[in-house]
């Protein structure tokens, strides 16, 4: 078998693993074992299982963040140093997110994936991804903070998270939710009909009023 084949098998085989256990419940050994391969090809290849997750984020993020700069680039071309609409750079990002993983036919193991990375303590992981793919997300941040300038960047922060969060588990439970809206409302859902449906939402949680401080709601509460 070629070497690439092997890491083909390698990084398939570890990723659907990843997803479906977990980082820390995987083992090399697992994963030699589904993949029909052996430890020393996994060492060879990776050097370490920390190495190999890294990797199995890699084959997404680098075809994805090349995707996003010139997505971006396209977007400040059009608007000419004019305030890009939140709107766009929603639509951008999210379109950015489905073309990388619908090219394997695995957006439901992508989703798995980042949500395993903001709850399950890899901080290799995190570092890993700040320092190979962080300029394209601090792209993405400025440009949003250009279009909602009255949020604090505290504020933006926990709104980007929590829009993170819902399109997480809305896509890593795409399945369970396609079964429940044929059962239950006799539709038949896509993709692309879940984004069109997540986009108002989002866009709204980005926009909606600023929260009251904690002191100001006990007052409203006294009187």
């Amino acid at each position: 078998m070629a070497q690439s084949d092997t890491v083909t098998r390698i990084l398939d085989t570890a990723e659907v693993l990843f997803a479906e256990r977990g980082f820390a419940e995987t083992s090399l050994r697992n994963i030699t074992s589904k993949a029909k391969v052996n430890l020393a090809a996994v060492n060879y290849h990776f050097g370490s299982k920390k190495a190999l997750i890294q990797a199995v984020f890699s084959r997404y993020l680098d075809p994805f963040t090349q995707r996003f700069h010139a997505a971006l680039d396209e977007l400040e071309n059009r608007y000419n140093g004019q305030v890009i609409p939140l709107e766009e750079l929603l639509e951008t990002m999210a379109r950015t997110v489905l073309e990388v993983p619908a090219e394997r036919n695995s957006l439901k193991v992508f989703m798995r994936l980042l949500g395993l990375a903001y709850s399950q303590a890899q901080g290799h992981l995190r570092r890993h991804i700040q320092s190979e793919y962080g300029e394209a997300f601090t792209r993405f941040t400025e440009l949003v903070r250009q279009a909602t300038p009255e949020l604090p960047d505290a504020e933006r922060f926990w709104r980007l998270h929590f829009m993170l969060g819902t399109v997480i588990f809305t896509l890593s439970g795409l399945d369970a939710l396609r079964d429940i809206a044929a059962k239950d409302y006799q539709e038949q859902v896509t993709v692309k009909d879940l984004v069109r449906r997540m986009r108002p939402v989002v866009v709204a949680a980005m926009n909606a009023p600023l929260p009251e401080p904690a002191g100001e709601r006990h007052v409203h509460a006294a009187t």
